[in-house]
């Protein structure tokens, strides 16, 4: 699948507002959104949302998570060619809560290039990005843990991990897409992230526990034009 940009990719975690009935209820209100502003809205629930989200909605759907396994004897692991067959186009990898060693980050999105499942890499530091850049996925998040869930975004607290990553990840891999997580909220924090050198978000409570999760959404895509 072709990622088109502005992007917007919404991670239900583990919330009950993104959980079972509710992250299809969630999924299908993303949908019209992005049909609506076309902006390219994508939704990370839970592995055991993904077929029923997939069957009843047509914005792309990702994994929170896969391993770096092939078909075996691997109990309690997720495998890739499970998560592709549930009809997801690819996957996180790295949040820092799921946090990975970066062989097994280099691992994985080998794993997703062979199966063509589009590869979301989380970084916490420009470093970090950089690094897992030269793994060439398809997409690098920048992160920073401490600013997750704060309602304090990355884009206005810390603007030059921003700019440091845009820097450093366009020396490894200049075609590379970059999003921006950790704190978004609302509008113009996005707009702050897009004026920053970014080309889209990654976002979870801001829209997941967000009162009016539509106009939630809204607000983040009328930044976007």
């Amino acid at each position: 699948m072709k990622i088109r940009k502005p992007i917007v990719i919404v991670n239900f975690k583990t919330y009950l507002q993104g959980t079972g009935k509710s992250a299809l209820t969630l999924s299908k209100t993303a949908e019209v959104v992005s049909i609506e502003s076309g902006i390219y809205i994508a939704v990370a629930p839970q592995y055991t949302d993904i077929t029923t989200i997939v069957r009843n909605v047509s914005i792309p759907v990702f994994a929170q998570h896969i391993d770096p396994i092939s078909p075996g004897s691997h109990t309690g692991h997720i495998l890739p060619e499970a998560i592709k067959g549930s009809g997801a186009v690819g996957t996180l990898i790295n949040h820092s809560e799921r946090k990975l060693p970066l062989e097994e980050v280099q691992s994985i999105v080998q794993r997703t290039k062979e199966l063509g499942l589009i590869s979301v890499v989380c970084a916490n530091t420009p470093e970090v990005a950089a690094k897992v850049a030269s793994f060439r996925p398809d997409i690098v998040a920048i992160e920073p843990p401490e600013l997750i869930g704060t309602g304090i975004p990355v884009s206005k607290a810390k603007p030059e991990v921003v700019t440091d990553t845009v820097s450093l990840v366009r020396k490894v891999n200049s075609t590379i897409t970059i999003l921006c997580g950790a704190g978004i909220t609302k509008g113009v924090d996005v707009s702050a992230a897009l004026n920053l050198g970014t080309e889209g978000i990654l976002i979870a409570s801001g829209i997941v526990k967000a009162r009016d999760p539509r106009k939630a959404l809204l607000d983040i895509v009328k930044a976007m034009r």
